[in-house]
């Protein structure tokens, strides 16, 4: 399985091995090193002991340090970067811990004298590259929002064109409603004879709307059923007219 670190609050770790166990400076050194980089390069192993509190297994000085920052500055400080030994996991990590654990007891008994500036390196390559994975991080969350915003605006430009899209007029609304020049616009295109057209409006005018198509073609003399489909499909054509 693939190897994930967790963020887990350090008030909630515990370690059996003694504060005392480490000097106060350099605890403090590592303190300030982890509130400027915000994190923890070198995550801590640790074992769940009831669903929301753990033990270290591994990492005891990183754990200190990181409850040092905690006391320094809360916030920055809050959360720590950890592994935790699950019942998936616990063979391979275990191994790990122990494995790791021997390579140090080695390299501790047989450090020169100038482990310290070797030592101060590394820890100051580890701050950089904590600090590019936070800017990268903070690229990428830039990059998210603003990849948000230009996904609402197009939805915004998309509701805003479809607005202005003419909407389909029904004939008989065109019929009741429509003055006698846009009427005649209209249905002199699908040659619909200008008597007609007048007769139209001026019936509606003189005895009310029409209720129906066959009220139209009941109430104008020589407009006939073919004329009439004639005109509700010039309709069909989606042409408001306007």
């Amino acid at each position: 399985m693939k190897l994930f670190t967790s963020l887990v609050a350090v008030k909630k770790i515990t370690s059996s091995k003694p504060r005392s166990t480490f000097a106060d400076d350099e605890l403090e050194q590592a303190a300030q090193l982890i509130l400027e980089s915000e994190g923890v390069v070198n995550p801590i192993v640790v074992r769940r002991t009831s669903l929301q509190s753990f033990e270290v297994v591994n990492g005891d000085f990183e754990y200190y340090a990181a409850a040092r920052a905690r006391e320094i500055d809360l916030r920055k400080g809050e959360m720590i970067g950890v592994f935790i030994i699950e019942p998936e996991n616990e063979e391979t990590l275990t191994k790990q811990v122990e494995l790791f654990r021997k390579s140090k007891s080695f390299i501790a008994n047989n450090v020169s004298a100038g482990s310290d500036v070797t030592e101060s390196r590394l820890m100051n390559i580890e701050s950089r590259m904590t600090n590019q994975e936070s800017r990268s991080e903070k690229r990428t969350n830039e990059l998210e929002e603003g990849l948000k915003g230009e996904i609402k605006n197009i939805y915004n430009r998309l509701n805003e064109l479809e607005n202005r899209l003419p909407k389909p007029i029904e004939p008989l609304e065109a019929l009741n409603n429509w003055n006698l020049t846009k009427l005649t616009s209209k249905l002199i295109r699908v040659n619909v004879k200008s008597q007609i057209i007048e007769k139209i409006f001026n019936e509606r005018e003189a005895n009310g709307k029409y209720s129906s198509f066959s009220n139209v073609v009941d109430r104008i003399k020589g407009l006939g059923d073919k004329t009439m489909l004639k005109i509700i499909d010039s309709f069909s054509e989606g042409i408001s007219g306007s």
